[in-house]
């Protein structure tokens, strides 16, 4: 017998799976001693009693929640029954197949503290989706990665179905909302290496799916959470304050230079728009991103020149949204205005975050 393992499955009306899932997990780790353990939130169809039925013949371990729901949370007691050094995580509705465990597995045993099973890396793919929800998965990702720059090195941090050494969580206070409980490890837990293994992602074939606009709000929550609890959220109030300031140099060297110095108000405003543009730098290089600020004077150029195209380009994108909403949707340019500043702001946050600061 090799390295136990056990594989932690949050259950919620999964029971038409649930036979075919053990099988297949049974096959998988005929060289592995391993337990399953089935976190079910009071299901209504069966679902812990057809699991339970099964203990006889395989590892089978059946905990029922009561009045608690979510999948993240679920995984987060399961750990608490483990008996294993080494715990997977999956979901019950065959969509996650079970024999890429050994797989994850080999992983492990190479150094690795978590092992991913990633639709987007090479040999990963998704079965039957369509567009929007190719979009929604990708908007995840791309929302986890702006916001939370440590999971950037991972292609697929919103993965459900991964493993890790116990020691990665064994000191953590796990807090998560919804259904990504692997995006909570990545940001608190205390790990050094990741590996992910391509897999394709599988078209449901019984039970009913569980994603809905309720999970992609939790998502959303989830993301606000991570970003509060490792100051995030703090530098992007940084970031709005600095833009602040810089509305503050640009208007005062705008009506000084062509007031008390008699330049003409369109050159007076090129130099302030520059001028503001550096003053914002500087002070988002020491107060925004010092974390991320490297030494030297050609990094310190180099960061400004980027931060420059940057905003230039933040302007057009205020410019544009400025002309859209008012000469195609009649608001008030006023109002408009309004508009144009919030996204050029966004672009500036999230350029400065992905390219300027990287």
């Amino acid at each position: 017998m090799s390295t136990a393992v056990s594989i932690i499955i949050p259950t919620y009306n999964e029971r038409d799976n649930i036979i075919a899932l053990v099988r297949r997990i049974d096959q998988a780790l005929s060289n592995y001693e391993y337990e399953i353990i089935f976190i079910d939130d009071s299901s209504n169809d069966g679902t812990a009693e057809v699991a339970a039925a099964l203990s006889p013949k395989y590892p089978v371990k059946v905990i029922i929640r009561q009045n608690k729901r979510g999948l993240a949370s679920a995984v987060v007691d399961g750990l608490g029954y483990v008996k294993s050094e080494v715990i997977g995580v999956m979901d019950a509705d065959l969509q996650h197949p079970p024999e890429v465990i050994p797989q994850l597995l080999k992983e492990i045993g190479s150094g690795a503290d978590v092992a991913i099973a990633s639709r987007y890396v090479e040999g990963g793919g998704c079965q039957g989706w369509g567009l929007m929800r190719r979009i929604i998965s990708k908007g995840a990702i791309f929302l986890a990665h702006l916001l939370l720059p440590s999971t950037r090195k991972v292609k697929d941090p919103v993965s459900g179905f991964f493993m890790i050494n116990r020691r990665v969580v064994g000191n953590t206070e796990l807090k998560p909302t919804g259904y990504k409980i692997l995006l909570e490890i990545l940001i608190e837990g205390e790990f050094q290496s990741v590996a992910e293994v391509g897999y394709t992602f599988r078209t449901r074939s019984g039970g009913e799916s569980k994603l809905n606009a309720r999970q992609q709000i939790d998502y959303l929550k989830h993301i606000y959470s991570l970003m509060r609890r490792k100051g995030e959220l703090v530098r992007f109030a940084k970031f709005c304050l600095v833009g602040l300031s810089g509305i503050l140099v640009n208007m005062g060297l705008l009506w000084l230079l062509t007031e008390f110095v008699g330049l003409f108000y369109l050159l007076s405003a090129a130099i302030s728009i520059e001028s503001s543009i550096i003053s914002n730098f500087i002070l988002n290089d020491f107060f925004t991103f010092p974390d991320r600020r490297l030494p030297g004077a050609k990094s310190f150029f180099g960061r400004l020149l980027k931060y420059n195209l940057v905003c230039v380009a933040g302007l057009g994108v205020n410019m544009g949204v400025l002309w859209l909403l008012t000469d195609f949707l009649g608001i008030f340019y006023l109002v408009s205005e309004l508009g144009g500043i919030v996204a050029a702001t966004l672009w500036n946050y999230t350029l400065s975050i992905l390219w300027a600061w990287k």
